[in-house]
Parts: C-alpha cells; sequence; structure tokens
C-alpha cells in the first residue's frame, strides 16, 4: 500500500486550518482517511474562545479515532459522535449557536477486505479510481450551485444558507448535520486507489480549469500529492488580475492525502 500527504498552509503567517489524517489498523486488514478544512473565520468573530485550528484538530482526531477504533459503526454516526464529542468539549465556555462557530468540510473514507466507504460534506473532493483507470468524483455541490448572488455578503451566507435548508451544511456543533452528507459504499475490488483534497487544492480543476478530475488525479498518483500543491501555488501566483480566483483569497489552505492499495 502507498499513502502520501501533503497540506501547506495558504500564508505562512497563519496557521493551517486543515485537518489531515491516514489510520491503518494494526491487523492490516484496512484503514481509513480523515481530511477536514476548517473554515475561515470572518473578523466579526464567532461566539467561540478557541481558533479553527483547535476545532479541526479535536474534530478530525475523534473521527480518525472513530473510524479506525469503531470499523462497524456507520460513517454517519462517527461524525455525529465526532462533532458531539467534539462540542461538549467547548460548549460550556463558547456560544455554540453562533452562525460562524468553528466549522469544516469533511471528507472520510474508510476500507476493509470488502468494501470502500465514504462520506463527503461540503466542497472537498474524493476521487476513486477503478482498476480499470475510470476516475470517479464524489462531491458535495450543494454550495456550488447556489447563484452567486445569494452569496454576496458573510451576513447574507450566514443569515439564509450556511447549515440551513436549500443552502449548504458543513460540520459545526449540531451532530445530526451528519445525515446531510453524501454517503455511499463501493466494492473494495472496484478501487484501486483514492485521493482526497480540500478546496484549496483542487482549485487546480475548479478555479484555474488546468484539467479534469481524472487529470488531476493522474497528476497525484505520477508526481505526488506536494507536486498538485505547488502547480496550485504557482497558478495563484500567476493570477494577478483576479481573473480565475475573483473575490477568493489569493492562497488557500491546501491539502491531499493519496491511498493506492
Amino acid at each position: 500500500m502507498r499513502t502520501e500527504l501533503a497540506s501547506e498552509p495558504g500564508d505562512a503567517d497563519r496557521p493551517n486550518e486543515d485537518f489531515a489524517s491516514v489510520g491503518l489498523p494494526a491487523s492490516g486488514q484496512g484503514g481509513s482517511v480523515v481530511v477536514l478544512d476548517g473554515v475561515t473565520p470572518p473578523r466579526t468573530g464567532t461566539g467561540c474562545l478557541h481558533s479553527v485550528p483547535w476545532f479541526t484538530a479535536r474534530l478530525g482526531g475523534a473521527l480518525t479515532e472513530l473510524t479506525v477504533s469503531l470499523p462497524d459503526v456507520p460513517l454517519v454516526d462517527a461524525l455525529s459522535r465526532a462533532i458531539a464529542r467534539t462540542s461538549e468539549a467547548h460548549a460550556a465556555t463558547c456560544d455554540l449557536s453562533h452562525p460562524r462557530t468553528p466549522q469544516a468540510t469533511v471528507v472520510v473514507t474508510r476500507w476493509n477486505p470488502d468494501t470502500v466507504e465514504y462520506l463527503v460534506l461540503s466542497d472537498s473532493a474524493l476521487l476513486m479510481e477503478s482498476p480499470e483507470g475510470e476516475v470517479t468524483p464524489v462531491l458535495d455541490d450543494r454550495l456550488a450551485l447556489l447563484p452567486r448572488s445569494a452569496l454576496a455578503t458573510d451576513a447574507l451566507v450566514d443569515s439564509t444558507l450556511r447549515n440551513r435548508e436549500g443552502g449548504f451544511f458543513t460540520a459545526a456543533a449540531d451532530p445530526s448535520v451528519a445525515a446531510r452528507a453524501v454517503t455511499g459504499t463501493v466494492p473494495r475490488d472496484r478501487v484501486r486507489a483514492l485521493a482526497a483534497l480540500t478546496d484549496g487544492a483542487s482549485r487546480w480543476v475548479e478555479r484555474f480549469g488546468e484539467g479534469d478530475w481524472t487529470d488531476c488525479f493522474h497528476l497525484v498518483r505520477k508526481e505526488g500529492p506536494q507536486a498538485l500543491v505547488d502547480r496550485v501555488r504557482s497558478l495563484e501566483r500567476s493570477d494577478t488580475a483576479a481573473t480565475f480566483l475573483g473575490r477568493s483569497k489569493r492562497h488557500d489552505d491546501a491539502t491531499v492525502v493519496y491511498v493506492e492499495f
């Protein structure tokens, strides 16, 4: 088995808000990948005493432990439990009802000799390659499908769309949001390799249009996760007129995990 991971902050002066882990049980019979993309907080605050990296470390650590130690618990339930555990850790000190309480996008995949399970919540991506070389993206595209006018300001998004019906969902303080994720199971012999990407890395496809998901996957497999991050950084630096990035921040935290069975 080959596993590779690259994670890089968008700004060297700010902590990386992403989280990534690969769990490989000692039995050698399976494993899991957890990738979180922490949502950068607004300047107006979050109602929480803790940082986004604190939150993603807590949530990601809990989710890694649960997916490995409780292999028979469905991923939706594992995410729900991890959110509940993380919420309990700061409910007494923080306003968890605030729309910008620390939160994150989620990609989880877990495999055993028979199946590969997956869960995707919000705009990170999971790519799975079949033995024949076909690459299938697993995406939660609710945010991408919203009209740009609905995303005009943070206040508008927070009051009408964030973790609301008809909008999009992230892992924040409500364990029930886990049921909103895109989930599924694939026979283990139908997956040759997989890759999980935060949207800072998937910009190569979604923002810059350098290739499709198959091209992206082949780049990661051939040159490694760091190569994709490096390509994205080069494209970001070249986009001086914000032709591709628009109002988005120039550099975002970027994480890629690759697993080849």
